[in-house]
């Protein structure tokens, strides 16, 4: 199996983020293409991947699978034997709801506070609907950190689909200086430390391209 990611710029390309993570914690191997996004350009040069002309897409031969969501659902067809997902039934449903939630929601967040994993602006983008999906966001962390804190660091003690989905919020608080309590501080701290996180945050510092739409 030759497996390629098309991806968009590290430093901005949250969704992108979300699957390289995965397969790169997991030991998927995979081929990775890189798309500058916003250009004149971007969007007919995804189209050669994918008809919806957005990043992320998962190249399988002829197959092309396009959406962070998609993505994990055939990783998690074509690799079942990896833990993409926590074992217990009633965790595994936890995850699932968690990780949709992160697909569909939190557009307050995603507006006012865009992912740049280069630059830091403390209390830049705080709104009042901002703060909603905040407190929304750490109070899922608590309480899956609760429920599996003593088996690791990760939402449910050890790495899953659900980390990678809030991963690049993570990434948010630390550009926006989000004030956090313990238990999320220290899981903010758990993501940054992952080996390919840092991979990756290594790769976004050294992009050439700037967007300001990005508050860069």
């Amino acid at each position: 199996m030759t497996l390629t990611l098309i991806i968009g710029n590290k430093n901005y390309s949250s969704w992108s983020l979300r699957p390289w993570l995965a397969m790169r914690q997991f030991g998927v191997a995979f081929n990775e293409v890189q798309i500058a996004l916003y250009t004149p350009e971007s969007r007919q040069q995804i189209q050669r991947y994918s008809p919806a002309g957005k990043v992320p897409v998962l190249l399988d031969g002829t197959i092309a699978v396009w959406d962070s969501l998609a993505i994990f659902a055939y990783l998690v067809e074509q690799f079942p034997n990896l833990p993409w997902l926590p074992k217990a039934k009633a965790i595994r449903a936890i995850a699932y709801s968690i990780s949709a939630e992160m697909h569909s929601g939190f557009q307050a967040l995603r507006h006012h506070m865009p992912m740049n994993c280069r630059a830091k602006f403390p209390g830049k983008g705080m709104t009042a609907a901002v703060q909603t999906d905040i407190d929304r966001i750490t109070a899922i962390w608590r309480e899956c950190r609760q429920l599996c804190g003593e088996h690791g660091s990760m939402l449910f003690g050890q790495f899953t689909i659900a980390d990678a989905m809030f991963a690049p919020v993570a990434l948010r608080f630390v550009t926006y200086d989000v004030c956090l309590d313990a238990v999320c501080s220290q899981y903010v701290q758990a993501i940054l430390a992952l080996p390919a996180m840092q991979d990756w945050l290594k790769a976004a510092e050294v992009e050439a391209e700037t967007l300001p739409n990005f508050n860069y």
